[in-house]
């Protein structure tokens, strides 16, 4: 009983997870449809519709496209850079032991990819493309698992999303690193100011969300000007927000019981009224302010954000970078296609399985609870199911390229298709009976 209620917060974003991964599979079908049917042109139309703001000598207006890709895939790198600093301060990687083995995963899930798609690679226009291998996508993965029902246990699906996790931070740094170009240290400067700024009021005086979101606007624009991808500004953010509660939840309770038998007790006295007078009015804002005590602004703004990023801001993404047009005529990178064919899934179940194994051979690290190695290997197929970041990141590496960005594109759906059905098998089969 008591593991299955420790249990119960990973499994509601398992599910969570899972869903998001089939409403992203659904958008990614519509979007090759659309790309591809008789009413395309409306398709290539609203993703280039110009869209923004515009007063005096100011103006900000981008493509609808980016408005997605550098505005709402903000939002969704703050989310991830929330997962991370609760996952790095109480979570699956919070101490090294903890860590070994996801860890050493990751590591082989990034570096084999990236060195096979270099090595595969001929094109020198092309090995930008580096980064596109090297991520795993949660919601995707999830909800591959999620199919095979019990089949497969929990722990390996911790197992799946620490790695990811792991996955996620490599994969914020490379765009920072190596997709940043033509950099405003400035613009940087003033951002990172903004950024420390906060992380002292937070954590020395209070938490405020609408300070936060509008300071976390401007934060944005500095990052977008500055020539770093302005979702790095989302993570940043994201490790301001504070994880500690202001009490515990004994003092909750407490505090609770009291406040509940004093609205009782107004209430009793006005039961014949049809509203709140101004004790009762301020024991109901003694008990707002209780709630907002008693919860932790990360876990709180994590768990708000979730269904917004599951069911709104990825399948939207999705609809608006997946739609690739298919025709005999169009110009293909077909040695690029290989290449991401190849260097995704192939690259990801080497380099996840073979670091696994040797985590485990060198005792670095071991199984997870419950699992064989079988189901590694499943696990490290499923690892290159890349669609989301990878096709973000394919954006960046070939801005000038509309051709090797469609090319980039098949590749990683093909790719990510082979790497889905494949552990799919992989794991039905090694299921234990």
């Amino acid at each position: 009983m008591v593991k299955k209620i420790l249990l119960t917060p990973f499994q509601k974003f398992a599910r969570l997870g899972s869903l998001s991964g089939m409403l992203l599979f659904g958008t990614t079908i519509a979007a090759l449809i659309w790309a591809n049917s008789p009413y395309g042109h409306y398709y290539e139309s609203l993703r280039h519709l110009e869209t923004g703001i515009s007063f005096h000598n100011f103006e900000l207006k981008k493509p609808l496209i980016l408005w997605i890709n550098d505005g709402l895939m903000a939002i969704f790198f703050f989310l991830i850079g929330l997962e991370l600093k609760r996952e790095l301060l109480t979570g699956e990687i919070n101490t090294l032991k903890k860590a070994a083995f996801p860890l050493m995963a990751a590591l082989g899930g990034i570096v084999i990819p990236i060195t096979l798609y270099l090595l595969l690679n001929k094109n020198p226009e092309t090995a930008k493309g580096w980064g596109i291998p090297m991520a795993t996508d949660i919601a995707f993965a999830l909800a591959i698992l999620s199919l095979l029902g019990k089949r497969v246990p929990v722990s390996i699906k911790i197992f799946l999303t620490a790695f990811a996790i792991i996955d996620d931070i490599a994969a914020v740094l490379v765009i920072a690193v190596f997709y940043s170009t033509s950099i405003n240290w400035l613009f940087i400067l003033y951002a990172l100011i903004i950024i420390a700024g906060l992380a002292l009021l937070y954590n020395k005086y209070k938490y405020s969300r609408e300070v936060g979101i509008v300071l976390g606007i401007v934060t944005w624009f500095l990052f977008l000007k500055s020539g770093i991808h302005p979702t790095i500004a989302g993570v940043l953010l994201a490790f301001t927000i504070p994880l500690r509660r202001k009490i515990d939840t004994k003092s909750f309770l407490k505090h609770l019981s009291v406040i509940s038998d004093n609205i009782l007790k107004t209430s009793e006295k006005n039961k014949n009224r049809g509203f709140l007078d101004k004790k009762e009015m301020k024991y109901i804002d003694n008990l707002d302010d209780l709630s907002c005590a008693v919860r932790s602004p990360l876990q709180h703004l994590e768990y708000k954000l979730h269904n917004w990023s599951a069911y709104f801001i990825l399948p939207v993404f999705a609809l608006f970078n997946a739609g690739v047009v298919i025709s005999s005529d169009y110009n293909f990178d077909f040695s690029l296609i290989t290449n991401i064919i190849i260097s995704l899934p192939v690259g990801k179940f080497i380099g996840v399985a073979l670091f696994s194994y040797i985590s485990i051979k060198l005792k670095i690290a071991d199984l997870p609870s419950g699992v064989n190695f079988k189901q590694i290997l499943g696990v490290a197929a499923v690892a290159g199911v890349g669609f989301t970041m990878s096709i973000f990141i394919a954006n960046l590496g070939f801005q000038d390229g509309i051709v090797s960005i469609n090319s980039a594109k098949v590749g990683i759906i093909l790719g990510s298709l082979i790497a889905g059905i494949s552990g799919y098998l992989i794991l039905r089969f090694s299921a234990k009976k």
